[in-house]
């Protein structure tokens, strides 16, 4: 009698196939669609079922649209491969499948080249609410149909560009402690302001009066709800003086949430936020969360050398 070799599985946090591309020291990686086990296809069913009638309700309507035009599946983890096919026709944007974490500037590089860095491991089915790292349920189903609308691509293009006015800006200065410390708080206030936006951004509209863009909010089936309806929740229009002096606490839901009105103002925003860099309003933004990775400051450094 045949015997079933079950698939090895890339479930966060036991990956061997990732694993032992991170071992190579290798970053971009494929898909491996194959290492998939049952229990990975179940953890993708069950989320995507709970979160889709919170989306109807809460969720803003380019990213409806988008979860359409990608075509997303409800009963299995969707390939990379066609996820693509039908996105770079629309804006240009890819999703590149990576082994875990990218440093900073090269994150940002890659939105740049309208490449969006992919985790293909997805959560273990007993733990559904809440993990510290993204999954693919997170990067596919939370950020990837916000990708289909152009106003919203081409800000995370210029989420690119400020990460290369950073490496440029910094590059001439002499002293090296003094480039580190400016840019860490330059680099600090860019997490803050990806976090309140692209991660857990609000937008004006919807039948709430709000609803939810940031991918944070679109891929968590409880902070969904309880950021457009619960009254623990201070929601301020965005204002860029506070965002970047904001911390930022990624283990329990947020307490405070921006709010723009459409996705040219978010553009706009960016834009004031470099024309900010270049008058060096970001070399002294308030200590605090996040903390900068030491991989992510080297990362700018290193691209300070290349600019």
């Amino acid at each position: 009698m045949a015997s079933t070799v079950s698939a090895p599985g890339l479930t966060t946090g036991h990956a061997p196939f990732v694993e032992e591309a991170r071992s190579r020291g290798d970053l971009y990686i494929r898909q491996a669609y194959d290492q998939y086990s049952e229990e990975n296809q179940e953890a993708w069913r069950k989320l995507y079922a709970r979160i889709q009638p919170r989306w109807e309700r809460y969720a803003n309507d380019e990213f409806r649209r988008g979860v359409e035009a990608l075509a997303l599946p409800p009963d299995r983890i969707p390939h990379l491969s066609e996820i693509n096919q039908r996105l770079q026709p629309l804006t240009g944007f890819q999703a590149k499948a990576v082994s875990g974490y990218v440093p900073g500037f090269l994150f940002f590089d890659c939105l740049r080249r309208r490449e969006f860095p992919t985790t293909i491991t997805i959560r273990p089915v007993d733990r559904m609410d809440y993990l510290p790292e993204p999954d693919i349920f997170h990067d596919i189903a939370g950020h990837v149909p916000m990708h289909t609308s152009k106003a919203f691509a081409d800000t995370l293009v210029r989420f690119g560009d400020c990460a290369h006015t950073a490496a440029r800006m910094t590059a001439d200065i002499r002293d090296e402690a003094e480039r580190a410390s400016r840019l860490t708080s330059i680099i600090r206030a860019l997490s803050r302001f990806f976090w309140f936006t692209v991660e857990f951004g609000l937008m004006r509209g919807g039948a709430n009066g709000i609803c939810a863009y940031g991918s944070g909010l679109l891929s968590s089936y409880g902070e969904l709800q309880h950021a457009i309806e619960s009254d623990e929740v201070q929601r301020y229009p965005l204002q860029l003086e506070w965002v970047i002096n904001q911390g930022a606490e990624i283990d329990h839901y947020q307490p405070l949430l921006f709010i723009v009105d459409s996705f040219d103002h978010l553009f706009e925003m960016v834009d004031r936020l470099e024309k900010w860099m270049l008058a060096g309003k970001l070399f002294h933004v308030a200590p605090g969360l996040p903390e900068v990775n030491p991989g992510d400051l080297q990362s700018f450094m290193e691209a300070g050398k290349l600019a």
